[in-house]
């Protein structure tokens, strides 16, 4: 489990969030309906729920890539609604980890962890290089530093990922479905990294379906369906004995 640094010390603060998706033939879909939560500086929150729950598109919006219909959520203070928010800049504090790892093909490992660092943080080759491999050290991939995409396997590319996002040295991680994509061996590799960041007090927001990990190394878990938040608690409450029936026909089928 994470240490929360300091009680009520709220980095991400959700209140009121609705997110509607208009249809090429006119139709309205509520992806997201007033939802409200937080999460504490140093705390590692799941989401978790069925498939087309809003999983995904809750982590979306807490950095831009997905507009806010209503409501508002705030990162470290900063509105993301408010139009003299700079999203590039927020962006840069906020890490994000996708399914399909989003590495750029002809750059290579070395060139995928600098390539942000100097055009957002504005970084010095040399600098941007130093901090890469690092990094490629602490996670033992600083052998394949000069190796394309292509050349590595599911594992290392989402390692590689993440290495990507941490360079930036971001406020918040958030990873969606970081390990669904990958083939069962890989599991483990990936899901240690993020334990590692865990212990190290990094806040996080993790859409999974790893339930065993967000029962152990969470130390709150979200469950969403049908775009609302329907509840949330601690890990062994909510896995021993959730509040709401729905949650209980979610776990007698995930579990």
């Amino acid at each position: 489990m994470a240490n929360v640094t300091a009680q009520n010390d709220v980095l991400v603060k959700v209140e009121g969030l609705s997110k509607i998706f208009k249809t090429a033939d006119g139709r309205t879909i509520n992806a997201l309906t007033n939802v409200n939560t937080f999460v504490d500086r140093g705390e590692v929150v799941a989401i978790i729920g069925p498939s087309g729950s809003g999983k995904s598109t809750l982590l979306r919006t807490m950095n831009g890539l997905e507009t806010i219909s209503e409501g508002h959520i705030h990162i470290d203070g900063i509105d993301l609604v408010d139009k003299n928010t700079d999203m590039n800049a927020l962006r840069a504090d906020v890490g994000m980890v996708f399914q399909h790892f989003n590495l750029f093909q002809h750059k290579t490992s070395l060139e995928n962890i600098t390539l942000p660092q100097t055009l957002v943080r504005k970084r010095t080759k040399s600098e941007a290089d130093q901090i890469a491999m690092d990094l490629l050290r602490q996670l033992g991939l600083d052998h394949l530093a000069n190796n394309y995409p292509s050349q590595l396997s599911g594992g290392q590319q989402q390692r590689i990922a993440i290495a990507r996002a941490l360079a930036m040295q971001p406020k918040l991680m958030l990873f969606d479905e970081a390990t669904s994509a990958l083939d069962p061996e890989m599991v483990g590799e990936v899901l240690d990294l993020i334990k590692g960041l865990a212990n190290d007090g990094m806040t996080m927001c993790l859409v999974t379906h790893e339930m065993n990990f967000a029962r152990e190394v969470c130390d709150r878990v979200i469950f969403m369906d049908a775009g609302e938040l329907v509840e949330t608690g601690k890990p062994a409450e909510f896995f021993a004995k959730p509040s709401t029936d729905r949650a209980q026909q979610f776990l007698d089928k995930v579990l």
